[in-house]
């Protein structure tokens, strides 16, 4: 039986971990790799248990990009924009998402690190969108993603020039929320999923539900809406106070 190449584990401390499982092609994104991915999170969607999600690379890199090879490029999805739903869907997972980025991250990898919530990198993490080198122009959302991240303007370098960066620019100009020594990547990843865990679930999903709603609000309507939401402790908190008190 071949190995899964998008491995998940689920920890008995509600974090998942989704490992894209190619590391001798650098992690290089093909159908099967969105297939299984896809699988993955229609199921972590729609399980309440799973507190926290990290997406990480096997081997030396997070992913070098699409897989431009012939057999690759012959492959039919599903339907015309399934890669890029899958990436949505990632983005729309109702738990906080950790990308975990180490080598390479460029292009579609990219693209796919951008829909998690937040971004943590090694120091020797490479960074660039090569659409342009290429010849071809973003499908999963980079357009709208890298300039969230970064600003118009740097969003606007970057893909002009396929310019490659390392982690500490890429930190500097908002790409990611943090870069760490390699050696401390790890630790520093399950540190960050446990004080996530350490939260009530519930509130940590209600509050990622808002702010991605408020996004597409002006901030008058987004403050009407905030307070137009029931007000008071999630479910999952209610319990930690009894079972506390009761302790």
């Amino acid at each position: 039986m071949t190995e899964p190449i998008v491995l998940r584990t689920d920890r008995d401390d509600g974090l998942t971990i989704l490992t894209l499982n190619r590391p001798d092609k650098r992690n290089a994104l093909n159908l099967a790799v969105f297939m299984q991915l896809r699988e993955h999170l229609v199921s972590i969607e729609q399980d309440p248990a799973i507190g926290c999600v990290v997406l990480r690379g096997a081997g030396p890199a997070f992913s070098a990009g699409a897989d431009l090879g012939r057999d690759a490029l012959n492959e039919h999805e599903p339907d015309p924009h399934f890669k890029a739903e899958t990436v949505d869907a990632l983005e729309a997972l109702p738990c906080p998402t950790i990308a975990r980025l180490n080598g390479y991250c460029l292009t579609g990898g990219l693209e796919l690190a951008l829909a998690c919530d937040l971004l943590i990198a090694g120091a020797s993490t490479t960074f660039a969108d090569t659409h342009g080198t290429w010849g071809l122009v973003p499908g999963w959302g980079l357009s709208v993603r890298l300039p969230e991240r970064v600003g118009r303007s740097m969003a606007k370098e970057l893909s002009f020039t396929s310019r490659r960066i390392g982690a500490d620019e890429a930190h500097t100009i908002g790409l990611i929320d943090r870069v760490v020594p390699d050696e401390q990547l790890d630790g520093t990843v399950d540190q960050l999923a446990a004080a996530i865990l350490a939260n009530s679930r519930d509130a940590n999903r209600m509050v990622k539900a808002i702010q991605r709603d408020h996004a597409e609000l002006t901030r008058q309507e987004a403050l009407a809406h905030e307070r137009s939401l029931p007000y008071g402790r999630p479910a999952d908190m209610g319990e930690r106070l009894r079972s506390s008190a009761h302790g």
